[in-house]
């Protein structure tokens, strides 16, 4: 497998975008078409390193993989401070611009290289990245071949309506920028009373505790949402949620719905189960679902994640690609 390092102005106007580029060598070297490209949409207050070893499978497979550190996260920041917070107005419009953008650079170069040949597109979205996947698909599914969504919910709409008000009001008084303990309760910070005689407030995460010490260990991981950063993510969740939005999915688009039994933000199962009946009420003809039992969020980060991998190799060579 071969990394490549990709950089490229953020539809925010100020932020420089990092993202990677996973190929097999030999497709690398130009000797072959990737079998299809697979993008990856990263969670909240996490980076695109902690999908490597993932990316690395999907490569042996004969994919390449491509994801990008969202505006607020990872490499994608100037400073320390940026670490967690995205813009209170716009933030969920850019994040989807800029998934955008890396699937057309890497799209068009492939095209150059390979032009003979169809290469296939599908999209990942995990977590905070699942639910920016459910809007990117209102917006620019022409050409996307199938799309996996990991570790999503279905929030009630008045809680993400709720979410977006009380954001607005505290960073009407405090800025954008403040790190609100009220906002994080009713938010990431909520998880953690979900397991029981937890040993961290990050168990939620992961039943492997050398994940979560690890998770907890990385200066890139873990920061508070700032205001601005919660109202984009409420934001998407209102739009993902809808059914207005489901309703703007291709009907013929296959989709794969995956989440451990354990986790919080699905509901422990519940809300993904209502996510996957939105799609299918809408008309959208293959959405297909798998719980794990036993897991909880970072599913690709379970003991059982070898599983999990081949999983969405199956049912992606099942669809064609």
């Amino acid at each position: 497998m071969v990394t490549t390092s990709i950089s490229y102005p953020s539809h925010d106007g100020s932020s420089a975008i990092r993202a990677l580029l996973w190929e097999p060598q030999d497709v690398h070297d130009g000797l072959r078409a990737p079998r299809g490209l697979i993008q990856l949409v990263h969670g909240m207050s996490e980076h695109v390193e902690r999908y490597t070893d993932f990316a690395a499978y999907l490569c042996s497979q004969g994919f390449a993989v491509c994801a990008n550190d969202h505006v607020g996260h990872g490499e994608s920041v100037s400073c320390e401070e940026d670490l967690g917070h995205m813009p209170l107005r716009g933030g969920a419009d850019i994040l989807v611009a800029d998934v955008h953008e890396l699937r057309c650079r890497v799209m068009e170069s492939f095209a150059v290289a390979y032009p003979d040949s169809h290469i296939p597109y599908a999209v990942f979205g995990h977590s905070m990245g699942s639910f920016v996947t459910r809007v990117y698909l209102t917006r620019h599914a022409f050409g996307v071949d199938a799309a996996l969504i990991c570790g999503t919910g279905q929030q009630p709409m008045l809680m993400a309506v709720a979410g977006r008000t009380i954001t607005g009001l505290i960073a009407h008084v405090r800025g954008e920028r403040y790190r609100s303990k009220l906002a994080d309760s009713l938010g990431a910070g909520a998880y953690s009373k979900a397991i029981k005689d937890a040993r961290t407030p990050l168990d939620w995460l992961s039943t492997d505790e050398a994940v979560v010490d690890e998770y907890i260990a990385d200066p890139r991981c873990g920061q508070m949402f700032s205001v601005g950063a919660y109202a984009t993510l409420a934001t998407l969740v209102r739009e993902a949620i809808s059914s207005k939005g489901a309703q703007r999915v291709p009907k013929g688009l296959p989709m794969l719905f995956i989440a451990g039994a354990e986790d919080p933000v699905g509901d422990c199962g519940r809300g993904v189960r209502a996510a996957v009946k939105e799609y299918r009420d809408a008309g959208v003809e293959r959405v297909d679902l798998k719980i794990y039992e036993g897991a909880r969020h970072e599913i690709l980060n379970e003991p059982i994640r070898q599983n999990v991998y081949a999983d969405c190799v199956f049912w992606l060579g099942e669809r064609g690609l």
